[in-house]
C-alpha cells in the first residue's frame, strides 16, 4: 500500500512523498504514519495524543474526507491512500496545522459559559433531567476542528464562526445557568453568524463524535425567529 503525503515548511515549499507502508487487519492510518517518522523520515511533522480516539489532535484529510488518523483503518481505504493537513487553519508544517483560529471563532460566536447571576455555586443538573437531555446530542464537541475543515463557508466568510462554535452556542442558549443568551442571540442575529450558513452539512458528515452541529444551527435559526417575533 502506497501513503500519499502532503510535505510543508516555511523554507522549502510544498511537495508531496510516497511511501510504501504495511496494512495489517488494525492497522491506522496514524500507526502508519508512526512508521514512517521512526523509520524512514524523522522530519515528518504530524500530531497526536491519546492514539484511541479520545483527544482528537490527529485530525486531518485522508482521502479527500476530514478523519482521525487513530480512528481510520488502512485496510477500509484503497492501494493508495492520501494524507493532507486539514483546510482553513495555517500551516505550521506538514500534517499539522495552527488551531489558533478554532479558539478564535469559539470566541467570535461568545461560545463560553457566563454565569448568571443569580446562578449557584453548584448548579445540580440530574443527567435524567428534561434540560439535560436536551443538550445530551450537543456536549460532546472535543474541539478536533474538524468540522471547520469541511464547512466550505468557513473557508470564504472569516467572520462565520463555524458549526463547532455554533453547536456549543446552541447548548448555552439551552442552559438556564447561563446569563449572557441575550447579548448571545442578539450577536447570532447578525449576517455573518447564522444565516451565513448553508446548511449543506458537511459538519455532521465529518464529525468523529456523531454530533449534529447542522442540526444545531437549525435550531439556533428557530430560536433566533422567536427571538425576533415572539
Amino acid at each position: 500500500m502506497v501513503l500519499t503525503v502532503f510535505r510543508w515548511a516555511p523554507e522549502a515549499g510544498e511537495r508531496t512523498d510516497r511511501f510504501e507502508v504495511e496494512a495489517g487487519p488494525a492497522t491506522t492510518v496514524l500507526d502508519a504514519l508512526v512508521d514512517v517518522q521512526r523509520r524512514r523520515d524523522p522530519t515528518l511533522a504530524f500530531r497526536y495524543a491519546c492514539r484511541n480516539g479520545m483527544c482528537g489532535s490527529c485530525g486531518m484529510v485522508i482521502d479527500g474526507r476530514e478523519r482521525w488518523a487513530c480512528r481510520t483503518l488502512l485496510r477500509t481505504l484503497g492501494d493508495t491512500v492520501t494524507v493532507r493537513p486539514m483546510y482553513h487553519y495555517p500551516l505550521v508544517r506538514d500534517l499539522v496545522v495552527d488551531m489558533a483560529p478554532f479558539r478564535e471563532r469559539m470566541v467570535a460566536a461568545r461560545a463560553a459559559f457566563v454565569p448568571a447571576p443569580a446562578a449557584p455555586d453548584y448548579a445540580l443538573v440530574p443527567g435524567e433531567g428534561a434540560e439535560r437531555r436536551r443538550i445530551d446530542a450537543t456536549i460532546e464537541c472535543i474541539g478536533c476542528g474538524l468540522c471547520l475543515s469541511a464547512c466550505s463557508v468557513v473557508g470564504h466568510d472569516p467572520r462565520f464562526p463555524g458549526p463547532a462554535p455554533l453547536n456549543r452556542a446552541y447548548t448555552l442558549e439551552l442552559d438556564s445557568r447561563d446569563g449572557a443568551r441575550e447579548a448571545r442571540m442578539g450577536l447570532l442575529l447578525s449576517d455573518d453568524m447564522l444565516a451565513r450558513c448553508h446548511a449543506q452539512a458537511n459538519c455532521t458528515a465529518v464529525c468523529p463524535m456523531q454530533l449534529e452541529p447542522a442540526g444545531s444551527i437549525l435550531a439556533l435559526r428557530r430560536r433566533a425567529v422567536r427571538a425576533l417575533f415572539g
